[in-house]
């Protein structure tokens, strides 16, 4: 059931998404999904951990990397499993797992990290730092990005292009003329996202690994 609904989810985007909607595409009665999900909120737990099943060997990382290399693979993982659904990453973000899926990716990335020298704690504000960036980035991608068949509407951080292409710069740098830094850091903000994730990333990573490893940490 979860996966039918994550197959709707990139027709409808979340807010199209009901329980309704789904005991349609399952040619049932509505009432009867309330046997299996008391409401949405149940269900978005189930697709987020649906969608963690599917990515549960890529999540681990590299077996056998250093801890920067591991967690930049999983954080890379990470993204590409919540751009494979439209709004994936406001469907993952708050949830609540149903199942143990996610377990065995974490202890992957929690060994390697207190294997390099961070302390229990340190290697958990470590992976969680690096996956809050993660997702906010990719909400933030799917919201200001294109939308199927949003050709010319208003996205959620702006009016799309009438191409499609998403975030219209031109208007953008047109409202922001007085400031002018603002107006031209919108190409770095709102194109190229693949290469903006991975500059973000690589500050993530450096930055954890400045504030976080212990002093008495394995030199890499």
């Amino acid at each position: 059931m979860a996966r039918v609904a994550l197959d709707l989810l990139n027709e409808t985007g979340l807010d199209g998404l009901t329980l309704r909607a789904i005991a349609k595409e399952l040619d049932v009665k509505a009432p009867a999904l309330y046997w299996h999900f008391k409401d949405k909120q149940a269900l978005l737990d189930e697709m987020a951990t649906e969608m963690v099943r599917g990515a549960a060997a890529d999540l681990a990382g590299t077996p056998d990397a250093d801890w920067q290399t591991s967690v930049t693979t999983a954080m890379r993982a990470l993204r590409r499993m919540l751009l494979h659904y439209r709004d994936g990453a406001k469907v993952y973000s708050g949830t609540y797992f149903t199942d143990t899926s996610y377990a065995a990716p974490v202890e992957a990335q929690l060994r390697r990290l207190t294997e390099a020298g961070f302390t229990t704690g340190a290697a958990a504000r470590a992976l969680m730092t690096a996956m809050s960036y993660t997702i906010g980035y990719v909400i933030e991608e799917q919201a200001s990005g294109p939308r199927p068949g949003a050709a010319g509407a208003e996205g959620a951080a702006g009016a799309a292009g009438a191409d499609g292409e998403g975030y219209d710069l031109v208007a953008r740098a047109e409202r922001l003329k007085d400031y002018p830094l603002a107006a031209a850091a919108g190409e770095e903000m709102f194109r190229g996202y693949e290469d903006g994730f991975e500059a973000g990333l690589a500050a993530v990573v450096a930055g954890v690994g400045v504030t976080l490893l212990g002093p008495g940490a394995r030199p890499v």
